[in-house]
């Protein structure tokens, strides 16, 4: 990625060094904790995956000295975010719509949120409560050793990827989502919780493709991005993971899916789903295509 001397975006909320105590742990994936904060933030109980949610407070400061390579993402970071911003403002004007600019939050080991409590091992996530968007820089480590997705567009999917969930609550696609919660098994609503995920994935796809338009992507980017589409598909994680595939507890989607429906993303660039979708399907792409 072409990413250096580019706009930093003024969205960044630094917390690392701080903490809370009690955090949630046992996550895995890009975002896992989406589902429950989404449940949680509509009362429904979101107990089944996350343990603990926390009252405001019982925060821990320590010391804490970023390395220079630590100071280098979050430097990165903060110019994807800029992009982001950008490009999502752009299509909003298009369609008539105002983008409000979410937050993100640098954090070590564990965050507060106004969706509750979290640990670094739940991944990014994105929560509506606050708008903001959450990042562990360790997480990026992790993306290249555990899950074999190295390089810096495979770091810029992910991010897009969360702030995809932005759009959607902007959208108001999240709550189209959670308004079928009621009417539905917990194993058909499930569904439609993988099918939020997949459409985040063809949101960043979209962001992907402007950003390349800016002469953004390198050659490999795209790949890159594929690659880490691919190494967080649920039936890629619970294989290395448990040794076998469960469908029925699929949170994300398969590897075959996130990097198809990003690649749709890409290659559209529609934000109201291109050619992919119907023409009944108006302003925004419906959840059910997915």
């Amino acid at each position: 990625m072409d990413w250096k001397g580019r706009r930093s975006s003024t969205n960044v909320e630094d917390q690392r060094g701080r903490g809370s105590r009690g955090v949630v742990g046992g996550g895995i994936g890009i975002g896992v904790v989406v589902i429950a904060i989404i449940i949680a933030l509509l009362g429904g109980d979101p107990s089944l995956i996350l343990d603990n949610i926390l009252q405001p407070g019982n925060e821990i400061v320590s010391d804490y000295s970023a390395t220079s390579e630590e100071e280098e993402l979050a430097d990165f970071v903060s110019v994807v975010l800029a992009e982001t911003e950008a490009v999502w403002k752009d299509q909003f004007n298009k369609e008539g719509l105002s983008y409000t600019d979410p937050k993100l939050v640098l954090y070590t080991g564990s965050v507060q949120s106004a969706c509750g409590a979290a640990g670094s091992s739940t991944g990014p996530f994105y929560c509506p409560g606050d708008n903001k968007v959450y990042i562990d820089l360790s997480f990026f480590k992790e993306l290249k050793d555990k899950f074999n997705a190295p390089g810096d567009f495979a770091m810029a999917y992910v991010i897009a990827h969360e702030v995809g969930h932005h759009v959607q609550f902007l959208l108001g696609i999240t709550d189209e989502v959670m308004s079928h919660k009621d009417e539905l098994s917990e194993t058909e609503f499930n569904k439609y919780l993988v099918k939020l995920e997949l459409q985040a994935d063809y949101l960043s796809g979209v962001w992907a493709h402007y950003a390349n338009r800016m002469k953004l992507l390198e050659e490999g980017d795209l790949e890159e991005a594929l690659n880490a589409a691919s190494a967080v598909g649920d039936d890629r994680i619970q294989n290395n993971t448990q040794g076998y595939i469960v469908p029925e507890s699929f949170t994300h989607g398969t590897s075959e899916q996130r990097m198809r429906w990003f690649n749709k993303g890409f290659n559209s660039g529609d934000m109201n789903g291109g050619d992919t979708f119907s023409a009944s399907d108006l302003k925004i792409p419906k959840i059910k295509n997915y």
